[in-house]
């Protein structure tokens, strides 16, 4: 098969966007709607453990994600 860097940043680029939708579902949100009408949506917790690796990770994967649309559009140019 003929994979020309075109090919491989395309590949990439829809790998990353796949592995950054799943991290963005499996972060927790505990506000829901309660806190558009009023209710007790104003509790401060603090990140630990897997939670704020899964953070971290998903801001690693949206500078990736960027980063290959930039060369992505440099390339196509």
């Amino acid at each position: 098969m003929n994979f020309d860097l075109k090919n491989i940043i395309l590949i990439a680029e829809i790998a990353v966007s796949a592995m950054l939708v799943g991290a963005i579902l499996l972060q927790h949100r505990g506000s829901g709607l309660s806190s558009v009408f009023g209710g007790s949506g104003n509790v401060y917790r603090t990140k630990r453990g897997l939670e704020r690796g899964l953070f971290y990770f998903t801001i690693v994967l949206i500078t990736l994600f960027v980063a290959i649309g930039i060369v992505n559009l440099a390339i196509s140019s």
